[in-house]
């Protein structure tokens, strides 16, 4: 009884395990233009079809790993991993995503000198180029139509896409991390102010 509980166990574990890793690995394989273009298709699966994660995760998750060290991709790919199988299953996933894109640029490195010098490559990228930025558009529509339709959310929002539109048009000197780290304390600091203020509307009644 015990031995045939153990072995379904590891079937199950195995098949998560499995899954994970081809899952990962097609997305890696087939997704161009790095990390951010990745996060649509990443929602879609991981959210939409096998419900690993949810939306909100998701959102706080791509938060997360643009603020950590390392590509935004591997690291979504490590945490969702890692909530579906532990360490091993992190393992499993971020091995499945980095696997494909070293092996191309390994083949690429091996076999061919000046890979974007040939016109059919050079070609092929103009028209990937155009659909990663389609990619990262739906993945902000996405991340826009589940973030809360709060004043303070949507302020930061358009005032940090103004900012980024003068610093792109003006080519001005300033980082995105700073942009972000000036969000954050923003974002903070209004959430102490409310708190504190319903703290001492508590302690008045």
């Amino acid at each position: 009884m015990h031995q045939s509980t153990g072995k379904r166990k590891a079937m199950k574990e195995n098949h998560i395990l499995c899954r994970l890793f081809m899952t990962f690995m097609k997305i890696g394989l087939f997704t161009f233009g790095g990390g951010y273009a990745m996060i649509s298709i990443i929602e879609n699966i991981c959210v939409e079809k096998n419900k690993w994660i949810t939306h909100d995760e998701m959102m706080n998750v791509t938060v997360i790993a643009e603020s950590t060290p390392g590509p935004i991709a591997i690291n979504c790919a490590t945490f969702v991993g890692y909530r579906q199988a532990g360490l091993i299953g992190a393992t499993a996933a971020t091995l499945g995503v980095t696997i494909p894109s070293f092996l191309i640029i390994f083949a690429i490195s091996l076999f061919l000198n000046n890979f974007l010098e040939i016109s059919v490559i050079a070609h092929a990228f103009h028209g990937i180029k155009i659909a990663v930025s389609v990619l990262i558009v739906k993945a902000a529509v996405k991340m826009m139509k589940h973030m809360k339709k709060q004043f303070l959310p949507l302020a930061i929002l358009t005032c940090s896409f103004t900012v980024m539109m003068l610093i792109n048009m003006f080519s001005w000197d300033f980082s995105s991390i700073s942009l972000m780290l000036i969000a954050a304390v923003i974002s903070l600091f209004f959430f102490t102010l409310e708190t504190k203020l319903l703290r001492k509307e508590g302690e008045q009644k």
